[in-house]
């Protein structure tokens, strides 16, 4: 149990960390606290039929090819997640356009986004993102490595995906207590976020793109 939580933490801070999920969910919260719970429904509802689908596939992997093939599937997934932060990294240090930012139009039209459309825009931005899917894949490997069973499986990925999506669940609780405190907390965060995003975006992706790279070549056999 230590060692797949030793793999998860990882996952789950960069995951919890990335600014645009959240950046997002504040904008929606400053216009419509339900839209705000849609969005994030959205985007927890695709991560968990990522769960369910890639983890029948990640069993049907192990039973077919043996107890040590999820280590290799691990550590590629990790490989590729350094790969990603750490060019990610790179371009925000170089001043590159930032291919993750929100198009616009997503920023303009939060301000007046139904619970339903933002929905579907949870779910759309879940389900295209490839960083965001390999956190899920990275986190569905390391679980099916531990040999759990299915049921404290289910309980652990569950689990993952609620400390992963921490920081937009955070910001509807405070939106939904709906005090001047908790606003005031909200306006400020987001102004801050928006400010240091780059910055943000650079120091996570060296961080969190070093620590997988060294836990992708560990599960590899290379270290």
């Amino acid at each position: 149990m230590l060692e797949l939580w030793g793999n998860l933490a990882p996952l789950i801070l960069a995951s919890a960390a990335l600014p645009l999920q959240t950046i997002l969910t504040l904008r929606l919260v400053q216009s419509s606290t339900s839209s705000a719970f849609a969005w994030v429904a959205g985007m927890t509802m695709v991560r968990l039929m990522q769960g369910f689908v890639f983890g029948i596939v990640f069993v049907a992997s192990e039973e077919h090819s043996g107890p040590d093939s999820p280590r290799y599937v691990l550590g590629g997934l990790l490989l590729v997640l350094a790969a990603l932060l750490l060019l990610k990294a790179l371009r925000e240090a170089l001043g590159a356009e930032d291919e993750d930012a929100p198009p616009p139009r997503w920023l303009t039209k939060a301000g007046s986004m139904s619970p339903i459309a933002a929905f579907g825009a949870g779910a759309g931005f879940r389900a295209i993102s490839v960083k965001f899917l390999v956190f899920t894949l990275g986190a569905i490997g390391a679980i099916a490595e531990a040999n759990m069973g299915v049921w404290v499986s289910a309980l652990m990925f569950a689990l993952f995906v609620v400390l992963a999506e921490i920081a937009p669940l955070t910001i509807l609780a405070l939106a939904a207590s709906a005090s001047s405190q908790s606003t005031a907390v909200l306006e400020g965060f987001s102004a801050w976020l928006q400010r240091k995003k780059r910055a943000v975006t650079i120091l996570l992706g060296v961080v969190f793109g070093t620590w997988f790279l060294v836990k992708a070549l560990k599960q590899l056999g290379v270290l």
